[in-house]
């Protein structure tokens, strides 16, 4: 146990009195450390008497007198103490180490229990717990390592010189020093040209010592103040002698200590810069690789050259469905990250008092945000020209295969017509022949008349392919025009023949009036039953239950006059009954068919069949067709019921997500946790807009294009959920700015409600912004005097407004109102302060060498510096010299990017 020196000392700053090795009350110095503190305390003493020219033997005898512990005094502190008396009496003594006491006093250090008549005396126990006092005083309560008590300071600073050392770890000031390494790795650390290191052996601590002893004293002008012997064979050397001794090393090492705080000053700052380059130069590659595929993208959905097929044209809807489900949202993504990377990286800047960062021309923000619209308008336009031209080819598809249909029919009847009206037959007939052939062609024309509105449905139909620009319009209109030149032909060769009969109708006589009947009344019955049996067979395409249930009332009209049909044809049908009743009542023996027509009672029999046959066919596909309806009717009722209930949702969310940002009822963290916890909620949301896209899907397949049980269609529910992915993305990244403001500038939580409610009291318009007449009054609600006694209020307000609206967009952001209530409390490194940490490591010098960067900063730092700095202009300097402080300057100037 060893004498505590607090029982007599203390100084004002308590940091000395909570040390972890307390000094021992009682009153008994332990002789092994007396002996040590005598030989450290005395060879410390004169290590400063010297530069007055003078020295101590014994400690307690040779201060007895005041004389040479006042010059001590101003040896160490630099200042004058007053003039000693000389008188050699006990009183003069007493009065010069009083004078001694008091200026020790006037430094902060209050002594308690030591008197000079103890000093005087000669008390060694006293003597050095003054000679402590004024060591801990001058020499080691200066020293600090982040923010650390002295001692503390001092220790950390041991411990960081020597941990690269193997053998070494100091943890005291006592038995981690007694086997020597660690003098000699801290000797090494700072001086390795001194001290081989590798060749120290810890089982030599004796040889250890006194190399570190040796060396010190020779070439740091540390003198010896410790025995090796001493303290090897002390279980636990004294403290306060290492202590005094290792303070030394710390002194003569400072102006290394210095150059390397400054080395730290300039990695860190650079440390900055380098992050932000880094942040800027990710911001262009998005921003290009973004604008490039906005670019791309664009002319792709701007070509509305239509297919001619529908096949081709619903792969190209198939392609723009896959452009909105794949390719597209990750681009949504990008452009959101893209905003939030440029706002954390101006928070950034603005917190390291850097300039803010100007993209690149074509690349701001808002350069994306137009071109991202400029995507949106064309690709609305987009799809609804892709459905148009569907149902146009539709349409066509289904007009040129009825018109086929309608042509093949006719062109199928006129076969061999020309032929036979072009036949001079008559020439040469009898005259019941000549009579047969006046009936015959009595009905042919009866039969022409009834096709002439078969020949105009052709023709308009083909006229309808042309003005719906039918792909294949050339082959239409040809056999279109075949078709009437043909139709011209038949009528003109009708007619001559007509003539030439009517010529030679006088030389007939007789017809079978019966023969004749059943001709004319078979042949327009045989036409209806061609045109129900078209109709029957025609084509349909509707898109509604109503459209559907037309055409069953149109067929079940149709079949109401089936009765009255039959009944038409049970008349023709007797009146062959009666030719063969007559032939068979007179004897007539009916040689070959009716001369008056080709049609004959099997003829009309079969048809009648076939037309019975179609009927039930043509009521279950309009049944299946009524199916089709029903299930298009509940796709409709099931998109528009899901469609309801998400797109209100999705506004709910968008007001909930506006008033958590503007909720001042807790705090930041707080905030971000409920966003957070809405952002998980619309991601979990997510599966509902899918099973919507798969139903609009469905939709679309079945040519749904009208849905009466909703407003919300499948582009607007797009459209909301995209804004509403950007917005929840957008307001954590402003609480993320506003959480890294509010740590960087050091501001309460309880400043930022006060901010926070200010803002939100004068926001009007409840949108997040502030227009400037609302700020004005924001900054006099809350005590700025816009009016100074050299500076008109309108001059100091537009000032405010270019820090808080740069880009003139005539709103002031939260963001923005906070940063500038908080802009002059910033505590940030300037320009000045990294140009005078390089002139420290240069030595005080106007420029810097390439060796002295990499000497004093890591490697990656000193490269970023050399490939930076420009050359130093000055005769003084050697060649290769930078210069310093150009760089410094462009360190807080415009950046490059």
């Amino acid at each position: 146990s060893f004498l505590q020196y607090s029982s007599y000392t203390m100084t004002t700053t308590e940091e000395y009195m909570t040390q972890e090795d307390s000094w021992d009350r009682d009153l008994l110095l332990d002789p092994a450390w007396e002996k040590q503190q005598r030989k450290t305390f005395t060879a410390w003493c004169n290590s400063h008497l010297r530069k007055a020219g003078t020295q101590i033997e014994n400690i307690e005898e040779d201060f007895r007198n005041g004389l040479k512990l006042m010059l001590l005094l101003e040896v160490i502190s630099g200042e004058r103490l007053p003039k000693p008396d000389k008188g050699k009496m006990r009183f003069h003594k007493i009065a010069n180490v009083n004078k001694a006491l008091d200026f020790i006093s006037s430094k902060g250090v209050k002594l308690v229990s030591i008197g000079a008549e103890e000093i005087v005396d000669g008390n060694v126990k006293m003597t050095l717990g003054m000679i402590w006092t004024i060591i801990l005083r001058f020499a080691i309560q200066d020293i600090s390592v982040e923010e650390t008590s002295a001692k503390e300071g001092l220790l950390l600073w041991c411990q960081r010189k020597t941990a690269p050392y193997r053998n070494v770890n100091v943890q005291n000031f006592h038995i981690s020093w007694k086997d020597g390494l660690a003098l000699c790795a801290l000797i090494h650390r700072h001086r390795p040209d001194l001290i081989d290191y590798s060749k120290l052996r810890k089982d030599d601590p004796i040889g250890n010592l006194n190399t570190a002893f040796e060396v010190a004293e020779k070439y740091l002008d540390i003198p010896k103040m410790l025995d090796a012997d001493d303290i090897v064979n002390t279980p636990k050397p004294d403290e306060k002698a290492i202590m005094t001794y290792v303070s030394c090393f710390y002194h003569a090492f400072a102006g290394a200590e210095q150059a390397e705080t400054a080395a730290n000053r300039i990695c860190k700052v650079l440390a900055v810069n380098q992050e932000n380059e880094k942040l800027m130069e990710e911001y262009e590659k998005l921003a290009s690789e973004l604008l490039e595929w906005i670019r791309r993208t664009i002319p792709w959905l701007e070509n509305r050259v239509a297919e001619q097929t529908m096949h081709a044209m619903q792969q190209k809807l198939e392609d723009f469905r896959d452009y909105r489900r794949v390719h597209k949202p990750p681009k949504v993504q990008e452009k959101c990250q893209l905003e939030i990377n440029f706002n954390t990286l101006q928070t950034k800047l603005r917190l390291s008092n850097r300039p803010a960062f100007m993209p690149s021309e074509g690349k701001m923000v808002s350069d994306i945000a137009n071109a991202w619209k400029g995507l949106e308008q064309v690709e609305k336009g987009y799809e609804e020209w892709l459905l148009t031209e569907i149902r146009r080819l539709e349409r066509l598809d289904h007009l040129a295969e009825k018109f086929k249909q309608k042509s093949t029919l006719h062109e199928s009847w006129t076969t061999g017509k020309e032929e036979l009206l072009s036949q001079k037959d008559y020439e040469s007939a009898s005259l019941m022949e000549i009579r047969a052939l006046m009936r015959k062609h009595e009905a042919f024309e009866s039969d022409l008349a009834a096709h002439q509105d078969r020949v105009e449905q052709i023709a308009a139909i083909a006229q309808e392919l042309n003005e719906l620009d039918y792909y294949d319009a050339a082959t239409i209109n040809a056999r279109c025009q075949g078709i009437c030149d043909q139709w011209d032909n038949l009528g003109t060769l009708t007619q001559k023949r007509r003539e030439s009969l009517e010529r030679v109708e006088k030389l007939w006589e007789t017809i079978d009036q019966l023969y004749l009947e059943f001709a004319k009344r078979a042949a327009p019955f045989n036409n209806w039953m061609d045109g129900a049996m078209e109709d029957l067979q025609d084509m349909f395409i509707v898109h509604s239950i109503e459209e559907i249930q037309s055409l069953i009332t149109a067929h079940d009209q149709f079949k109401a006059t089936l009765p009255e049909a039959d009944k038409e044809r049970m008349a023709i049908m007797g009146i062959h009954n009666e030719i063969l009743k007559i032939a068979q009542t007179y004897g007539i023996k009916v040689v070959g068919e009716n001369p008056y027509t080709v049609l004959s009672p099997q003829d009309i029999s079969n048809k009648w069949e076939a037309v019975k046959q179609l009927v039930p066919m043509r009521d279950q596909t309009l049944q299946e067709e009524v199916a089709r309806q029903q299930s298009n009717e509940r796709l409709r009722r099931q998109f528009g019921a899901q469609a309801n209930i998400i797109g209100p949702w999705i506004q709910t969310k968008m007001e909930e997500i506006s008033h958590v940002s503007i909720d001042i009822a807790g705090s930041l963290e707080e905030q971000m946790s409920n966003l957070k916890t809405y952002e998980q909620n619309i991601i979990n949301y997510k599966s509902n807009i899918d099973k919507l896209e798969g139903d609009h899907q469905l939709s679309q397949e079945g040519l749904i294009f009208d849905n009466k049980h909703t407003n919300y269609t499948m582009e607007h529910v797009r459209v909301g959920w995209e804004q509403l992915l950007t917005t929840i993305a957008r307001t954590i990244n402003e609480v993320e700015n506003q959480i890294l403001t509010r740590d960087a500038k050091g501001i309460s939580q309880e400043q930022l409600n006060e901010f926070r409610a200010s803002f939100n009291h004068f926001d009007r318009k409840r949108n997040g912004m502030m227009d400037p007449d609302d700020f004005r009054a924001c900054l006099i609600s809350m005590g700025y005097d816009l009016v100074s006694a050299f500076i008109p209020g309108e001059v100091e307000f537009a000032r405010i407004m270019t820090l808080v609206d740069p880009n003139n967009t005539g709103v002031v952001t939260f963001q923005a109102f906070i940063d500038f209530m908080t802009r002059e409390t910033a505590e940030t490194d300037t320009a000045e302060q990294v140009m005078a940490s390089f002139k420290i490591l240069a030595s005080d010098k106007m420029y810097i060498t390439v060796e002295e960067l990499r000497r004093e900063l890591p490697p990656e730092q000193a490269e970023y510096c050399i490939s930076r700095m420009t050359k130093y202009i000055g005769g003084d300097a050697p060649p290769g010299a930078l210069d310093y402080i150009s760089f410094s300057s462009a360190l807080y100037g415009e950046s490059d990017l």
